[in-house]
């Protein structure tokens, strides 16, 4: 079985700054796009970040300049580095990643249960 993991949320002010990873578990083959996305309640999913198997990255318009993603190869693990965080950053983040499960030549697209990121004075 394939799972993924974030860790790294909590309750931050504005300004302030936090780093969220996670991590991919199970019998993997490979992995290619690896992606953060954030849902606030009465708004759409919405993506924030993603990085290809290349590293090449995009961002939502509204956190370039400020957030940063990266990706470990060697411990399947994707980051995200918030910095200059605002109160509209405020919403569960969620990790997906498309992995090819060892038993397996398709990939498949996993989604992790997600971590809160409250930005508040």
């Amino acid at each position: 079985q394939v799972q993924l993991e974030e860790s790294g949320g909590g309750l931050v002010q504005p300004g302030g700054s936090l780093r969220l990873s996670c991590g991919a578990s199970g019998s993997i083959l490979r992995i290619n796009r690896m992606g953060w996305y954030r849902q606030a309640p009465g708004k759409q999913r919405e993506l924030v970040a993603a990085v290809s198997s290349s590293a090449s990255t995009n961002y939502a318009d509204s956190v370039k300049g400020r957030f940063t993603i990266s990706r470990d190869n060697a411990k399947n693990t994707v980051y995200l580095e918030m910095n200059s965080l605002k109160p509209e950053d405020t919403a569960v983040y969620l990790c997906n990643a498309d992995i090819v499960p060892l038993s397996l030549r398709v990939a498949y697209t996993y989604w992790g249960q997600g971590t809160q990121v409250t930005v508040s004075s």
